[in-house]
């Protein structure tokens, strides 16, 4: 952790650029809602699959929480239509982290991913 930032896990060696390479595509469908369950039951051996998995669960967790916020007329619409925003930010940050093969957490859900023992 430098300047209060989270540092990103880097790959360190071929096996781990090899499991980057096998796992983008699946590890797209970590951000999109339910599908985060496809990488993480079925790419246990794969910590790039993981790590995005964790990370959309916690978003697929904070979507849910969000969906129940939302039910409250005025001030729940104002919060959810808020927080569904930054779900999708988070969202798209997480899909092009995929794409460049980072293993780099998101802001406000990565620690609370990497808490995960799945």
């Amino acid at each position: 952790m430098t300047n209060g930032q989270p540092t990103p896990a880097a790959p360190t060696s071929a096996t781990d650029q090899k499991d980057i390479q096998e796992n983008k595509v699946i590890s797209i469908l970590s951000y999109f809602g339910i599908l985060c369950l496809i990488p993480l039951l079925a790419k246990k051996d794969s910590k790039f699959a993981q790590f995005h998995a964790k990370q959309g669960l916690v978003l697929l967790i904070a979507w849910v929480i969000l969906s129940v916020i939302f039910v409250v007329p005025i001030l729940g619409w104002i919060i959810g239509f808020i927080g569904y925003l930054f779900l999708l930010i988070l969202m798209i940050m997480g899909i092009i982290n995929v794409v460049s093969g980072k293993m780099t957490p998101l802001p406000l859900i990565g620690g609370l991913a990497e808490k995960f023992k799945i």
